[in-house]
Formats: C-alpha cells, structure tokens, sequence
C-alpha cells in the first residue's frame, strides 16, 4: 500500500479544476471516454509493431451505472497502468505553480485544457471520490487501485484484478446525481461518442416484452457509435449512396441534400469533413448546431461560429480536425490562427467545389439554383473573398427561366441595354404575373428582364452596382420604360402650367385612400398605343425600404408611406381629352382665382425680391407678405376645391385611375367595389 500527495504545490487544485477548468460538467464523461478509447488504441498501435502479441479483436469501452452505489463506471480493455505509470500520469499535475496557474489562467480556461492534460480530473467535478482499477498488458503486471476524494491525498494499493485494461469509478455527488440516470448518460453518449474508433457498450439492447408489456434488455450490447464517420474515408471510395445514408444519419426526418462537399486536407493542416447543402427555405434560417466540430471523431461543439465563416451555417454537416483542442470556447477559436485557417480553407473549397459543379455539370447547377441562391448571396454579401470567387459562378434567373452567369449575362444585355450616358441598365421584375404589362412592355422593345425576387436580392443587386462602374439595376415598375434606358432626351409633354395644375389635381384627387401610401402626378408623352396612366414606384426609395429589413439603423425608410408616380401618358386620345374637357368646363370658374393668384404670386415676388445681401424682408414689409401667402394658400385651395368637385363627377378619371391600380395590384375593398359597378355602368 502507497499514499501520498498528488505533486502540485497547493491543496487548492481541486476546487480550481471544478471551477475553471470546465464551465459544463457533462464535459467530464466525453474526457473519461477518449482517454479510454486513447488507452485501446495505443494497444492496437502496440499489436501492429509486434510490442504485444495478446488478441486486439473485441476492444471496447463501457459505461456502467450502478444507482443504489451511486456510483458511474468508464472501463476499457487497452493498455492498462502500472504502479509506476499511475504515479507518472495521475499522480504528477505539470504545473510550475499554482499561483502563476491561477494568474495566469482562470479567465481563459479554454487555454488550460488540451495544454496541461487534464482531461481525467473533470471527474471530480462531479464526483466525491475517484477510484482508479488498472491491470497493465504488461507482463507479470499487478493490479492497481488508486483512490483520491478530491484533496491532493490519494491512497494507491494492489488490487485483485484478473483483466487487463483500466475502470474509473466515480462516486456521483448528490448535486450532480442526474449522472446517475440512464437517459441522460445516454443522450450524453450519443452526443460526444457515436463517431469513436472503439465500439462505446452503454447496456443492452432492448425489446418489446408483450408478456410483461415492457421494455427488456437483451443479449445484445449496446453499441453507441454504431455509424461509421464517413468522413475518415476517401471520396473515391464512396459512392452517393454512401453520402445520402450518412446524412439521413446525421438528420433523421430531413429532405435529402442537394449535394456534398467532401473536406480532405493533410497541409498545412489536418482537416476532413462532409459539409451537405440542404434546401434551404425562402429565409434566412440561420442556426448555431447545424455543423458538428469534431477533434479526431470526439464531439467538440456544435457552435461552429469561429470555425466557419456566417454564412456557411446554412450548410449541414461534421468537420474534424486534430489541430482544434478538444476544449473550445467562442473567443478561443476566434484567436486561434489554426482556427482562422481553417475557416478561409473551408470558404475557398466550398467556392472551388461550386464552380465545379456549375461547369462540369452546368444543367443540375442551374437546376438547384434557386434552393442554394440564397447561401451563395448571403456569401457573397458577407465574405469579400467568397465573393470574388462567386463572381465566376453565380447565376442570373430571367423572367423566361433562363440562367446566365454574371459576365455571360452582361454580354447579352450591353449591346441593347445601355442607355445614352453608358450605364448598363440591368431590368428586375419581382412578381412575374403582378407585373406582366412592365414585363411584356420591356421584351417587346427586345429588353430582357431579370427575376429578382429572393429575400436577399435588394442588398445582392446593390452589391453588385458597387463592384460593377456604370452599371445600374432598376425594377421595372420603377419609372415609364423609355426613362430607365434613355437611348435619347426625353420628349417633354406639351402642356402648360394651368393644364398641369389642371390635371394633377384631376386625376390625384380621384386616387383612392390606400394605407401607407402616397401617389404623385407626373407626365410623360408616350406613344399614343402605350398605357393612358401607367404607376411607378421610385427605385431609390422603394430600395431604401427593402433595406430597412436588414439594416436597423435604417427602420425609418421602413416607417415613411410608399411613394409612387402616377405618371400620365400625355399623348393618350383618352388622357388628352380628359385634361382639355376640365379645361374647357373649368375655365369660367378657374380664370378669376388664376388671375387673382398670378397677381398675388406676383406681389410675394416683389417683396421677396427687397431682400438684398440676404439680409432678409424689411420688416415693414414682413405683415404684408405674411397677408399675401396666406391668400395665395386660400386661392390655391379654391383652385383646388373647384378642380375636385369637377373630377368628382368625371367616371372616366376615375376608370383610368382605377384600371392602372388594379394592374398593380392596388385597388382592393370598397375601391375595388365601386370599379367593378361602374365598368358594369360604362357597358350600358
């Protein structure tokens, strides 16, 4: 019989392990395995360089509770311990000092673990005593018990054990006595073991006893890790099957991936991996467990935040890597350099695996464009370097369903598409059928027009002008159609200012109320066969709104009515009778208020013009110019009141009003009532 003190320098190493070294206890079942897997595989890499010549066949680790003991048991049949490699690896804490440990480490206990090899004492965490029962494969090997309750002081005797290998009982505390329960050391088991190298035996298997009506154990051990990680394999060597099987593994219930990425690097670091594309949803689901990280197949985390860059948590999928410790924080893998290049590795395979695909196999790319547009969008926003790279790869949907690539879709497009000033102008329509007349209009004068209608194409479109001179993206409700690709000046409509006060009051007042919305006048002197009123919304603007979704300190676009144009085609028979008849009805009742307000205006004019060096009216002047605007106010609103009462006896505004809101969807309820009555009226 020995005791001793374990070789550290203060008795207060204990509670510095359970408080700094893991902030999750559960921690401590995932260190006690893969020391026992660790202790298998030495002895399988002892057989094969003849060191051991005992049978390597049925190596395994079980996991034993024992509840009325209160105790839990991690055994394996590897390679054992002697007296001696007890006292070398158990009893021996590398530690210079506990005082520069504490300094120097208990803020950022991820950089202690995986450096100091302390994966064996997380079992105190959980634990009022510890007992070590080791028999070395050793010849004339004697079995040893080392027991420890938590202090430096240990007790370590022979001990009548007739198999090799090594079993840690742990001595459950009553506060961590969930440990003791079956399901949650099974869910713990399957989250940090079903990829181990040695078969993990957690009980039996059971079955259905219609007799006793129960769940029974049977004959047949409980394999935990019973799916082989794919990813320790060469691509070669798989077939599709192969990956579809392993990912209906991974995530049971879940539609089959698009397709796969197989990681495989061994320079400048070790790295493999399977990363699956799944189809994703019209929205960013963005979620932190989608990717399992792995350190030579032991369950790391599944925040892979450090790991990958953002984007990539749309992707499914396991990463394994020796060069990532076991014990890992969010701030430790953002300043670990192995880390970050592991992540601009795994950006620049994806990129590179895409582009292969979208040239070898052209016809399923396209195919599968619009389940993984948004993954390629969300990268290209996020990640300048992905960005770059899908630059060669991304796609261009038209309205007819056809994909072009960026730079073949600039080819097709400049020749006819570029306005009198030499911007490129890319055309976007967002609902194909809501706005089919602006679509056929556009493809009618030989325009192709682009389908743009992803959550993510207002900021793709802006980021694409930015990386693009001269090039512009407008969607094609955004202005009358010869003003977003002017080929030449703009034929100004032929009317004066008393037919243009005429006719924005006629037609605007006639508008009716739509929530959020504002509508403004104006004129263009279209072909006499286009649309008499055709409405637009301002792309600046309808953008800025779109962007208010993603950009915060953007809300207020957001929260501003909905500005559109409500522009007049002056050269319509229709339009151009309705302007002249109000003139012709009018004209007795808007000539003296006209008058009157020209004669006002130019009063206001007079006295506004005294104000020399900009030092303001002369006060004197300031009630007399105060009385003139507040008349000319009153004129315009008399002006406007007599204009309003006209149109509002005129049905065929109000048709043509009506007809150019349905076409874009905006004449719904009591609006949308009175149109249909009055079209059955016009029949008549």
């Amino acid at each position: 019989m020995a005791k001793g003190s374990i070789g550290v320098t203060t008795t207060n190493i204990f509670p510095v392990i359970k408080q700094f070294l893991y902030s999750d206890h559960e921690i401590f079942l995932r260190e006690l395995i893969s020391n026992a897997v660790d202790a298998t595989q030495k002895l399988k890499t002892l057989a094969n360089n003849n060191a051991f010549s005992g049978k390597t066949d049925n190596l395994k680790v079980s996991v034993t509770i024992d509840k009325d003991a209160k105790t839990l048991t991690v055994s394996d049949n590897g390679i054992g311990m002697t007296a001696e490699e007890i006292d070398k690896y158990i009893n021996q804490i590398a530690f210079s000092g506990a005082e520069e440990f504490l300094n120097k480490y208990k803020d950022n206990a991820a950089a202690i673990i995986g450096h100091f090899g302390l994966g064996f004492y997380s079992a105190f965490m959980v634990s009022s005593k510890v007992e070590i029962h080791t028999l070395s494969y050793k010849d004339g090997a004697k079995g040893v018990c080392w027991t420890c309750d938590g202090s430096p002081e240990y007790e370590m005797t022979d001990y009548d054990k007739t198999e090799r290998g090594t079993d840690i009982v742990l001595h459950i505390t009553d506060d961590d006595k969930e440990y003791l329960e079956q399901t949650r050391i099974s869910a713990l088991l399957h989250k940090y073991c079903r990829f181990m190298p040695v078969p993990i035996v957690f009980g039996k298997k059971q079955k259905w006893d219609k007799d006793q009506k129960k769940m029974v154990d049977t004959d047949e051990d409980n394999i935990i890790n019973d799916i082989e990680p794919l990813w320790t394999k060469k691509p070669a060597d798989l077939k599709d099957d192969d990956y579809l099987k392993f990912y209906r593994a991974l995530y049971p219930g879940q539609e089959d991936p698009l397709f796969w990425i197989h990681l495989n690097v061994d320079y400048p670091f070790t790295l493999t991996g399977i990363l699956y594309f799944p189809k994703i949803k019209n929205n960013l689901d963005i979620r932190k467990d989608r990717i399992q990280l792995y350190c030579n197949q032991v369950f790391v985390t599944d925040s892979v935040e450090g790991v990958v860059p953002e984007f990539m948590m749309l992707l499914q999928g396991v990463i394994d890597s020796p060069d990532i410790p076991l014990n890992v924080s969010r701030s430790y893998l953002q300043a670990d350099r192995n880390v970050k290049k592991i992540s601009t590795y795994i950006t620049k395979k994806v990129a590179e695996r895409l582009e292969e695909i979208s040239t070898k196999d052209a016809e399923n790319f396209e195919k599968k464009w619009r389940d993984i547009k948004i993954f390629i969008e969300y990268g290209m926003l996020s990640d300048e370097k992905f960005c770059d790279r899908a630059m060669k790869f991304a796609l261009l949907e038209n309205v007819d369903g056809k994909y072009y690539k960026l730079d073949d879709y600039k080819k097709l497009i400049e020749g006819n598409q570029t306005d009198k000033d030499g911007n490129l102008i890319y055309l976007y329509a967002t609902d194909k059928e809501a706005q089919y007349t602006y679509i056929k209009n556009a493809t009618d004068k030989g325009y192709d027009v682009l389908m743009m209608d992803g959550e993510l194409d207002t900021p793709f479109v802006s980021m694409l002008e930015q990386k693009n001179d001269k090039t512009r993206f407008v969607r094609i409700d955004a202005d009358v159609l010869d003003n977003l690709i002017k080929k030449e000046d703009t034929k100004q409509p032929e009317l004066t200012d008393e037919q243009k006060t005429i006719a924005s009051t006629l037609f605007k007042s006639q508008v009716p109320a739509i929530d959020k919305s504002e509508f403004y006048v104006t004129y263009a002197a279209l072909k006499e066969d286009d649309q008499p009123i055709v409405i637009t919304q301002s792309e600046y603007m309808r953008r800025m709104q779109d962007m208010a979704k993603f950009q915060p300190g953007m809300s207020f676009y957001g929260d501003m009515p909905k500005a559109y144009n409500l522009t007049l085609n002056t050269s319509h028979p229709v339009v151009k009778k309705a302007i002249e008849d109000a003139e012709n009805a009018l004209e007795g009742e808007l000539k003296p208020v006209e008058d009157e307000l020209h004669e006002t205006s130019a009063k206001i004019k007079a006295i506004r013009d005294l104000n020399k060096d900009n030092k303001g009216v002369p006060d004197d002047k300031k009630p007399e110019l105060e009385a003139a605007e507040k008349k000319a106010g009153e004129l315009r609103d008399k002006q406007q009141a007599v204009i309003t009462n006209y149109a509002n006896g005129q049905d065929t505004v109000k048709q043509l009003i009506d007809i150019a809101l349905l076409g874009n969807g905006l004449l719904k309820g009591e609006a949308l009532s009175n149109f249909l009555k009055r079209s059955v009226a016009l029949l008549k």
